[in-house]
């Protein structure tokens, strides 16, 4: 990695890359230091310490603490993934966005890309208007703020907050490096790692016997990122055979080639979907008083048995959601009988299908388990062990997931980029 960043530094065009995507960091970083006006920040930090292990907690994560703080780019890039989830879930229901999304090319990609921009909009506004009675509620508005006035404001500096975001990530994808929306969150998870070297340190102080806890934590987190590394480009390759044609005195086709299908086709969306849904019990027992020392509260809680098992089935359940959705075993089997190509031992169609439908099942199990084990033992751990869960640090599967991911992507397109330059300067 590092000699793909030190290669890529040598390349004028693509360090003019790299210090743009810099910049628009640079952007997004102080934006994330500017709270949005009338809001208490110190009572809505201290609010928020309660709120760690619920779906409000999830979104601080993912916003590099901006969602606690109250800042313009509290909503982060939330709205822009949800929208995009939600019209290419809709490409597959109506038939006329998947019209648009493969038949019409080009211009057709460029208009679900204008609809997922106008969704982003509408989703930032219902969540920034949510983000505002949560506020109003719990009372951690200034004392002389105006309602209504504050609301329009507030609402309204979190979506436009939102859609700068969008437009930034944008940007890094067609000036930058690639990847801009990855990038953006990639920064927002990494930006919490001074506070938790931090935490750290203060408790090694405190108390320095829990050395050994803290080396545990490297270890495992040192492991899990091997894993990771390894199932990101691990894949099932499935041979291709294409028969020969003759055309005039020319013989085309022949040649064997391959059907890739990848372990982790999902990336890190199950594990999101999974949390989101099985923190939604634990968010509605934060916000009722009542219920905080109710026996619901117990079972709900991240610590308990029940919330591990419900995490554990619904990762494995939207790894095979997302991956039904996406690859489609009728369709690839139509396209390879229509460029002359079977697989060995399956006659084209039904039959093909229908073993590329086995093999899917088969790869998208292992990867399901793979995402559940690594988002779950750290659950396992600090339900088990009270020191684990005192410990201060941030120990999740699904950080880890998302930063190791775009790093590796990350570093690909800088590669591809180096690689063309070099193909450009021999053809010259």
């Amino acid at each position: 990695m590092l000699k793909t960043i030190r290669n890529a530094w040598r390349v004028e065009e693509i360090r003019q890359k790299i210090i743009f995507t810099f910049f628009i960091i640079l952007l997004y970083r102080l934006g994330n230091a500017v709270p949005v006006p009338w809001v208490d920040t110190a009572l809505l930090q201290d609010y928020f310490r309660s709120l760690q292990n619920t779906i409000l907690g999830l979104y601080n994560v993912m916003s590099g603490s901006a969602f606690s703080q109250a800042t313009i780019f509290a909503l982060s890039i939330q709205p822009y993934i949800n929208a995009s989830i939600i019209i290419q879930l809709l490409c597959v229901a109506i038939p006329a966005l998947e019209r648009m999304s493969k038949d019409e090319g080009e211009e057709g990609r460029k208009k679900i890309a204008s609809i997922t921009r106008y969704a982003t909009v509408g989703i930032a506004l219902l969540q920034g208007f949510a983000y505002f009675i949560l506020i109003r509620n719990n009372n951690l508005l200034v004392s002389d703020a105006p309602t209504i006035w504050a609301g329009i404001v507030i609402v309204m500096t979190f979506t436009a907050g939102s859609a700068l975001l969008m437009w930034l990530g944008e940007q890094i994808t067609e000036f930058g490096i690639g990847n801009g929306i990855s990038i953006i969150l990639f920064v927002s998870i990494v930006s919490r790692i001074p506070n938790t070297v931090a935490s750290v340190i203060s408790r090694l102080i405190e108390d320095p016997a829990l050395w050994w806890l803290y080396l545990l934590f490297l270890i495992g987190s040192l492991a899990i990122i091997v894993l990771i590394v390894i199932v990101n480009d691990s894949e099932r390759r499935i041979p291709v055979q294409y028969a020969k044609r003759v055309v005039g005195r020319k013989v085309y086709g022949g040649q064997a080639s391959h059907l890739p299908i990848k372990v982790n086709m999902a990336g890190v969306l199950p594990v999101i979907f999974a949390q989101s849904i099985a923190s939604i019990p634990g968010t509605f027992t934060a916000f009722v008083s009542e219920w905080q020392d109710s026996w619901f509260a117990r079972i709900t809680a991240t610590t308990s048995p029940l919330y591990a098992i419900c995490y554990f089935l619904l990762i494995l359940f939207f790894s095979y959601f997302y991956s039904t959705i996406q690859f489609n075993p009728v369709e690839v089997s139509n396209n390879i009988k229509k460029n002359g190509g079977y697989i060995p031992g399956f006659r084209p169609g039904k039959p093909t299908a229908d073993f590329i439908d086995k093999v899917l099942k088969k790869v998208t199990l292992f990867g399901a388990i793979y995402l559940a084990i690594i988002a779950v033992t750290p659950v396992v751990l600090s339900a088990c062990s009270e020191t684990v869960r005192n410990a201060g640090v941030s120990f999740g599967g699904t950080s880890l997931i998302i930063v190791v991911g775009v790093a590796i992507e990350t570093v690909k397109a800088l590669e591809a980029q180096i690689m063309m330059r070099h193909y450009k300067g021999f053809l010259e």
